[in-house]
C-alpha cells in the first residue's frame, strides 16, 4: 500500500537564493540615494547644532542679564561655544566640538571672516567685545554631494532683533522655509 505523501513546507534553496538576488539589485540602486540623505542629514545636524549654540547665547544672555557671545571656532567648521561678554577666552558656558555628527558639513559666514555675535541682555545683537563685525548669516552645505541639485543647503540668519531664523535657499518665496 502506498503511502500518501506530505505537502512539502518551507522554501527551498532556490528561492532564498532568488530573493537575496533581488534584494541586491534594489540595494545597488538605493545605495546612492542612500548616501546623499546621510549626507543631507549632515547638513541638518551642522544646522540644527549651530542654531542651538546661537540660542544658548542668546538664552544665557537674556537668563544672566548680561551680555554673552557665540563663537564659530574656526568659523569654517561646526565646532562653537559660547562664552560670557567679559571672558571670552575663559571656560564656556557650553560648547561643541565639530566631530559630533557632522564632519562634512562645511560653512560659509557673512560678513566674511566674522566668527562672532554677542547678545545683550534683551536678546539683542550688539556689538562684539573685539570690535570685530558680527555674524549675521551662516551658510552650511555639504560638497561631498556630487550632484549640486541634490544639495540641501540651510541658512540662519542672525538679524539685530536677535529673532534667530533657519531657513532654505533653496525654496522658493511664500513658503514658510523660504529665506
Amino acid at each position: 500500500m502506498l503511502k500518501p505523501r506530505h505537502r512539502q513546507s518551507g522554501i527551498s534553496l532556490i528561492e532564498v537564493m532568488v530573493a537575496v538576488a533581488i534584494v541586491g539589485v534594489l540595494m545597488a540602486f538605493a545605495a546612492p540615494a542612500f548616501q546623499t540623505w546621510i549626507q543631507n542629514t549632515q547638513v541638518r545636524t551642522a544646522s540644527e547644532a549651530i542654531m542651538n549654540g546661537l540660542q544658548t547665547a542668546r538664552n544665557e544672555a537674556i537668563r544672566r542679564n548680561a551680555a554673552v557671545q557665540f563663537r564659530l571656532d574656526g568659523g569654517t567648521t561646526t565646532q562653537w561655544r559660547v562664552n560670557p561678554f567679559i571672558d571670552p577666552d575663559g571656560v564656556p558656558i557650553q560648547s561643541r566640538a565639530a566631530e559630533e555628527g557632522s564632519i562634512n558639513a562645511s560653512i560659509t559666514v557673512l560678513p566674511a571672516g566674522a566668527d562672532t555675535v554677542t547678545f545683550s541682555a534683551l536678546g539683542r545683537v550688539v556689538p562684539n567685545a573685539d570690535a570685530s563685525e558680527s555674524l549675521t548669516q551662516v551658510d552650511i552645505d555639504n560638497l561631498l554631494i556630487p550632484v549640486v541639485a541634490d544639495r540641501r543647503n540651510l541658512r540662519i540668519v542672525i538679524p539685530a532683533g536677535g529673532a534667530l531664523r533657519m531657513c532654505d535657499p533653496k525654496v522658493a518665496a511664500g513658503d514658510p522655509r523660504a529665506c
